[in-house]
């Protein structure tokens, strides 16, 4: 009688491959590129070189201040397209065929999110190549590596709520717009636009415990003054807790949909 020899799984290349299949599906469908590369050149030129110079005076002014909220925009949005990627995955039935494969079961999910890393940074480029048509950092080079090394892991933790989006949400369509809303809620109060001291009393609190808020002043500093300031320690907290938090959440969701 044959012996049948179990399976057995490698889950890093399992990931690896699931990694690179989304990494794939991004280049051959262009309109995957507008998160990371279209929408931050956008909101630079819209907000830094067209309403700079009504905001600050003039645009060389705006641009410290502007380019790291920019900049943050910019990944939030970009991490947001994790939520709409798996949604479209267990629409259209493919979380179903993978799982029949003899691969990790969290393979599927966790290369979506490794994905995530490069489309990160490939949006921080495009944001910052932008900003810096007009502004050079007074730190220097170093520290804009700095920056978006903690802006990414960041914005990779908030793809893991924007992941659970795409659990729970009936459609692509109802996970953009909620993504949308929370991109616009996150950004907008905070500290990326305008300083917070000319904001209303209660938008101020609002505005002060947005961890986006911190991550923006963080760079600010680093990136004008080379210094590694408190909010960056607060950044990197948050980011842990949200990890903490919401990958067992989305875990737990993607087990008992698959």
């Amino acid at each position: 009688m044959m012996d049948v020899q179990p399976h057995k799984t490698n889950v890093f290349a399992n990931i690896a491959t699931m990694a690179y299949r989304n990494l794939l599906k991004t280049l051959h469908n262009p309109d995957k590129f507008l998160d990371v590369i279209v929408q931050p050149v956008m909101f630079m030129l819209m907000f830094g070189f067209l309403f700079g110079g009504a905001i600050a005076g003039n645009v060389h002014a705006y641009l410290p201040t502007i380019v790291p909220g920019i900049l943050m925009q910019a990944l939030i949005s970009a991490a947001a397209g994790s939520g709409t990627q798996i949604s479209d995955d267990l629409n259209s039935g493919i979380y179903d065929r993978l799982k029949s494969l003899p691969i990790a079961h969290i393979a599927p999910l966790a290369g979506q999110l490794f994905a995530d890393i490069l489309r990160l940074f490939i949006a921080a480029v495009a944001s910052l190549t932008t900003g810096f048509l007009g502004w050079r950092p007074a730190a220097g080079f170093g520290w804009v590596i700095v920056v978006v090394v903690l802006d990414v892991f960041l914005g990779w933790a908030l793809s893991w709520i924007f992941a659970l989006y795409g659990m729970l949400a009936k459609s692509s369509t109802m996970v953009e717009s909620v993504s949308l809303i929370t991109m616009l809620l996150l950004t907008f109060l905070s500290s990326a636009f305008v300083p917070v001291k000319t904001l209303p009393h209660a938008m101020q609190i609002l505005v002060n415990i947005n961890p986006v808020s911190y991550v923006i002043q963080a760079s600010r500093m680093m990136l004008n003054h080379g210094a590694w300031p408190t909010q960056a320690w607060i950044v990197l907290g948050a980011g842990v807790l949200v990890v903490a938090i919401f990958a067992p959440l989305t875990v737990y969701v993607y087990n008992h949909k698959n």
